[in-house]
């Protein structure tokens, strides 16, 4: 993988084995931007981030809430979550793979 070009595939190789359920790879990060591949099998239990993110979902199908609204999700749907927001992705496919984008300062901007 080259500093500055990131492919689905190099990512995937750096996720934790399928057997994980909270599966994450961290693909790079420059100043306060961390960008990883999201891939959890089976339910995603995650609690809200410090800073604001950004979900790119490659593959996979389902549906997203946050803060109680719950909407369904494909392939090239961004999903923004501020920081400190309850959010979680639910009912999806086992395919599912998401590139994810945090930044900025704790608590959001």
């Amino acid at each position: 993988m080259s500093e500055w070009l990131f492919s689905r595939e190099d990512a995937e190789r750096s996720l934790p084995g399928k057997a994980i359920a909270m599966r994450f790879a961290e693909t790079f990060g420059h100043g306060s931007m961390r960008l990883g591949l999201y891939a959890p099998r089976g339910s995603d239990t995650q609690t809200p981030h410090a800073q604001d993110e950004l979900y790119v979902v490659v593959a996979g199908t389902g549906r997203f809430t946050k803060n109680g609204e719950e909407r369904s999700f494909g392939p090239n749907d961004v999903i923004f979550v501020e920081a400190g927001a309850d959010h979680r992705f639910l009912d999806f496919t086992p395919d599912f793979a998401a590139w994810v984008v945090f930044w900025g300062p704790s608590g959001g901007e």
